[in-house]
């Protein structure tokens, strides 16, 4: 796969954090009295999956796991799905993926469309950006927080970004739990995406989930090992 060109500044070029971001991730993390509903935004390609074709997008290998961390997500979070891939692509990965069921729960599925390029970068090979201000600022997705009616959001205090890309998330750095990118290994070592279910469980207990991450990034841990079922 050729390397990825930088997108025009009509595509919003590379974006930085802003200054208020920043302020905001460097306060020092406090845990609330009670876990609460935070939204989570899922990768598909190099995160859940690996595709080797990508004109095949039904055909990919999925990560150990996937299956249980996405029903997981699903039923304990607000979930979205944000992919860069193409919205027809995306389509019959998720019809493999997830059940009917899931599908309606999840808060949205975004695709290669909502990164706001051009014509031309849409169908080039460029570095692309999950921006999450276009997440917070949507509609339908601002009516899933289980808080709405009260005038509560989805914001940097309350949303994770599961990505293998930390480039993808240049602009809410601290929003990330960046992956291991997934090539295809079934064996692979360390069981990531339990690692990751443990630490957004975690992220449910903070006030605000950026302070935390800036000082408790994301790292995989050494002799992590499954609890065996009661």
């Amino acid at each position: 796969r050729d390397i990825r060109t930088a997108p025009s500044p009509a595509s919003g070029g590379v974006p930085n954090p802003t200054s208020e971001y920043i302020q905001q991730a460097s306060l020092s993390p406090t845990q609330l009295p009670e876990a609460r509903r935070i939204l989570v935004v899922i990768d598909l390609n190099g995160t859940l999956l690996y595709r080797p074709n990508l004109k095949t997008p039904s055909k990919f290998t999925e990560r150990p796991h996937a299956r249980t961390f996405l029903d997981y997500c699903i039923r304990t979070f607000k979930v979205a799905i944000w992919s860069s891939a193409r919205p027809p692509n995306v389509h019959k990965m998720l019809l493999q993926l997830l059940t009917p069921e899931q599908r309606e729960q999840v808060v949205a599925v975004w695709a290669r469309d909502t990164l706001g390029l051009t014509p031309a970068d849409y169908s080039a090979r460029v570095q692309v950006y999950k921006r999450l201000e276009k997440l917070w600022q949507d509609p339908a997705i601002s009516a899933s927080h289980p808080e709405a009616a009260l005038g509560r959001k989805w914001d940097q205090t309350n949303t994770v970004l599961v990505d293998d890309s930390v480039e993808k998330a240049r602009s809410q750095p601290f929003n990330l739990i960046g992956l291991p990118e997934f090539k295809g290994n079934e064996a692979e070592y360390g069981h990531v995406l339990p690692q990751v279910h443990d630490f957004l469980n975690e992220c449910t207990k903070q006030r605000d989930v950026s302070c935390y991450i800036r000082s408790n990034p994301f790292v995989l841990r050494e002799g992590f090992s499954l609890e065996p079922p009661p």
